[in-house]
C-alpha cells in the first residue's frame, strides 16, 4: 500500500487506463486489482485524473493538521500561487482571513520562496557550468530524473523547490512554528514528508473540506474592506502556469534558449534525448499546462485555459501598480540541495526470459507481438518484463485472452455431444455445431447468417424471445430427420440472442414406444388368457356341479340301503 496514493478495490474494473497513461508504469495489476508500485511512482497524479471509475484516492493529512491547528503552537501556511485559479479569488488577503478563521497563525504565498529560487537559478546559469539547465520546482520531475534518467542529474538545478525554500524562510523567522504547505500537488506530500522544513501538506481539495466544515465562504470575505501593504510585484507568482518560471526572470540571459515542457509524457521524451540538445533552459512540469492543472487543483469553468488567464491577470494587476522586486534570503538559510540518484527494485530481463513469457501467451514470432497497448504497456516485451517482476498477471494480454476464450468456446460448442444452436432476435443462425446440423438434417457447410426458418419451424424460439423467458420442451419432434429432442431454450439477455441445446432422445422415444407396444400386446394376450381360463373354470365348475349332484343322490341311496339292512339284522 502506498503512503500517498491508492486504489479503491471495489471500483477498479480491469480497464488498465491508469497503467496505459502512467508515464513510468508504476502501477501493478495483480488478481484484477491495480496498486501503486511505491519505489517506481513519481506521484505525478495523472492516474487520479484519467481513472473513469474514480478508483484512486489520495491519503489525507487533514486530521493531523486539524490537531496542529487546535494545539498550542503557531501554524503558518505557505499557499501555492495557483490558489488564484483553484479558489477563484484575486486577492491573497482574502485567503489569509479565511485561513485565520480555521486556526492558522499566519499565511504567505509560496511565491515568496519561488522568488529566491529564480534568483538562485540565475546565479547558477551565469556560471556557465550547465550545458542544459532543468528547473527543480516540480518534485515529480525531480523524482523522474532521479529514478529513470540519472544522466540528466547534472543538468538538474541543485536548488530547493519553492515550497521547501519558502518553508526554510518561514522557519528562520518563526523557529517554533509549524509550517503547512497548501497546493494542488500530490508529489508535495512526499517531498514534505522527506524534508524537515515542512510539517504537513494540504491539497486544495482538503482545504475546501476544512472551509466547508467551518462554514467559511471566500466570496463573502471578498466583500470586506481589507487594507493592503504597498510593495513591488513578485513575478514568481507566475510559477503555476506554463512558461511561468521563465516569466519570473526580470531579464533573461542570452546564453540559453528558453523552453517550457509540461506533461509527464513530454518530459520523458525530452529526458530520453537530453544529450542531443545543448544550451537549453528547460522549465519542466509533470502536469500539462502547469500546476494550475495539478491532480488536486480545482479547475474553473473553462479549464486550464481559464486558470492560466486568471494567473496572468493576477500578475498583470500587480505589474500595473509596482515594479518587480527581489526577495532576500534570511541569513544562514541555504536553498542549495543535491538530488541523488534513486533506485527502484525492478529487475532487468534477459531476451531469453522475455521470450519464455511471450511463448506462454502464444507469441512465438515477431509478427505475433501486436504491441496493441490493451494491457496498459506499450509493447508485448514491456508487458513480459512486468510479468517477470510480478507487476502484471500473464493473462492480462487481451488478444491472447480473447483468442483463448474463442478457442475454448469453439471447442466446447463444436465438440459437445448435444446439438447447440445460437440465433439472434431476427431468427438468423449465429452459430451451430455438427450435432445440431445432424438433428436438423442440414447438409450445407456455411449457414451462419441464414434464417432458421429455412431448416426448422422457429415457433418455439419466437415464443421464448417474445416472453423473454427460458423454456424446456420435451420430446420435440423434428420432421426433417424424424428425430426427437429435449429442447432447452435460454435467452442471453445481455447479448439479445437465444442459446438452444438439443438433447437427442430419439432412441429413448423409439425404445419407449416399442416398450409401450410390447406392453399393450402383452396386456391383450394376458386378457385373452384370462378370458379363456375363466371359460375353462366355468366349464369345470359346471361339470363339478353335475357330478356332485349325482354323487349326493348315490350316497343318499347307499345310506338308506345300509340303514334298512341294519334294521333287518335286529
Amino acid at each position: 500500500m502506498s503512503e500517498y496514493l491508492d486504489f479503491k478495490p471495489a471500483r477498479c474494473k480491469d480497464c488498465y487506463k491508469c497503467l496505459r497513461e502512467c508515464p513510468v508504469k508504476a502501477i501493478q495489476v495483480i488478481n484484477h486489482q491495480a496498486a501503486i508500485i511505491d519505489d517506481r511512482c513519481i506521484l505525478c497524479g495523472h492516474c487520479t485524473l484519467v481513472c473513469p471509475q474514480n478508483a484512486k484516492f489520495v491519503h489525507s493529512e487533514l486530521d493531523k493538521i486539524k490537531q496542529m491547528l487546535e494545539g498550542p503552537q503557531k501554524v503558518i501556511a505557505s499557499v501555492a500561487p495557483s490558489f488564484i485559479s483553484s479558489m477563484q479569488i484575486q486577492d491573497f488577503s482574502i485567503m489569509k482571513i479565511a485561513l485565520a478563521k480555521i486556526g492558522f497563525y499566519d499565511a504567505e504565498e509560496t511565491a515568496v520562496g519561488a522568488n529566491v529560487v529564480t534568483q538562485e537559478y540565475q546565479k547558477l546559469m551565469m556560471t556557465g557550468n550547465f550545458k542544459n539547465f532543468i528547473t527543480s520546482a516540480c518534485p515529480a520531475v525531480c523524482q523522474l530524473i532521479q529514478i529513470y534518467y540519472p544522466k540528466a542529474l547534472k543538468y538538474l538545478a541543485p536548488v530547493d523547490s519553492p515550497m521547501i525554500a519558502h518553508s526554510k524562510m518561514l522557519r528562520a523567522q518563526n523557529p517554533e512554528a509549524k509550517i503547512v504547505f497548501i497546493g494542488p500537488c500530490i508529489a508535495k506530500k512526499r517531498e514534505g514528508q522527506e524534508s524537515s522544513a515542512i510539517d504537513g501538506v494540504l491539497t486544495f481539495e482538503e482545504l475546501i473540506l476544512l472551509f466547508e466544515e467551518k462554514n467559511i465562504d471566500l466570496q463573502n470575505i471578498a466583500t470586506l474592506e481589507v487594507s493592503k501593504k504597498e510593495q513591488g510585484v513578485n513575478l514568481a507568482k507566475s510559477y503555476p502556469i506554463s512558461h511561468g518560471i521563465i516569466k519570473s526572470f526580470a531579464t533573461l540571459l542570452d546564453n540559453y534558449e528558453y523552453m517550457a515542457v509540461d506533461g509527464a509524457d513530454r518530459c520523458v521524451e525530452v529526458l530520453e534525448n537530453i544529450e542531443t540538445i545543448s544550451g537549453v533552459f528547460l522549465e519542466m512540469n509533470s502536469c500539462k499546462d502547469g500546476c494550475i492543472n495539478g491532480p488536486c487543483a480545482i479547475l474553473p469553468r473553462g479549464g486550464s485555459i481559464k486558470a492560466t488567464s486568471d494567473i496572468r491577470e493576477y500578475v498583470s494587476k500587480e505589474k500595473m501598480n509596482a515594479k518587480s522586486y527581489a526577495i532576500s534570503l534570511p541569513e544562514k538559510v541555504s536553498i542549495e540541495v543535491a538530488y541523488p540518484r534513486m533506485r527502484n527494485h525492478s529487475l532487468p530481463a534477459s531476451d531469453h526470459e522475455i521470450e519464455e513469457i511471450l511463448h506462454k501467451t502464444g507469441k512465438f514470432k515477431p509478427e505475433d507481438e501486436l504491441n496493441c497497448g490493451g494491457c496498459g504497456y506499450n509493447t508485448c516485451r514491456e508487458k513480459a518484463w512486468a510479468v517477470l517482476n510480478g507487476y502484471a498477471d500473464i493473462e492480462i494480454c487481451l488478444p491472447y485472452m480473447r483468442e483463448r476464450a474463442e478457442s475454448m468456446s469453439y471447442e466446447i460448442i463444436h465438440n459437445h455431444p448435444d446439438g447447440i444452436l445460437v440465433i439472434d432476435e431476427a431468427m438468423n443462425i449465429m452459430d451451430i455445431n455438427s450435432k445440431a446440423k445432424q438433428l436438423l438434417g442440414i447438409i450445407e457447410d456455411h449457414i451462419k447468417g441464414r434464417p432458421i426458418l429455412d431448416f426448422y419451424n422457429p415457433t418455439d424460439f419466437l415464443v421464448a424471445f417474445n416472453e423473454k423467458k427460458n423454456k424446456v420442451l420435451n420430446r420435440v419432434h423434428i420432421p426433417a430427420t424424424d428425430s426427437y429432442v429435449n429442447l432447452s431454450l435460454n435467452i442471453l439477455k445481455g447479448n439479445n440472442v437465444l442459446f438452444a441445446i438439443m438433447k437427442d432422445v430419439t432412441q429413448m422415444v423409439n425404445y419407449n414406444d416399442k416398450l409401450s407396444s410390447v406392453k399393450m400386446e402383452t396386456l391383450k394376450i394376458t386378457d385373452a388368457v384370462i378370458q379363456k381360463q375363466m371359460r375353462v373354470a366355468q366349464e369345470i365348475a359346471s361339470l363339478l356341479g353335475e357330478t356332485t349332484a349325482e354323487t349326493k343322490v348315490a350316497l343318499v341311496k347307499l345310506k338308506k340301503t345300509l340303514q334298512e339292512e341294519e334294521k333287518g339284522v335286529e
